[in-house]
C-alpha cells in the first residue's frame, strides 16, 4: 500500500511526463508531455504494462531494500 511506482520522463532537465502507479495513468506536464500523456493513456496494453511494473519490480525488491537499509 505504501509503496509508489514512477516512471518520469524528461528532456534538457524539465520533466515532461510522468506514470504513477497511485494516479494509475499517465500525466504531461508541457505541451507535448500532455500529448505524448493522451497517446498512452489510450492504449490500453502499454497502460496495463505500466501498471503492473509496481508488483513486478517494486514489491520484488522492496523486501531487500529495506533490510538493507536497517
Amino acid at each position: 500500500k505504501d509503496i509508489e511506482y514512477i516512471d518520469s520522463y524528461y528532456f534538457n532537465k524539465l520533466e515532461y511526463t510522468r506514470f504513477s502507479s497511485s494516479v494509475g495513468k499517465f500525466v504531461g506536464f508541457t505541451e507535448q508531455g500532455v500529448k505524448n500523456a493522451a497517446a498512452w493513456n489510450n492504449d490500453p496494453s502499454y497502460l496495463s504494462a505500466m501498471k503492473a511494473q509496481k508488483e513486478a519490480y517494486c514489491l520484488n525488491h522492496v523486501p531487500g531494500y529495506y533490510r538493507a537499509a536497517l
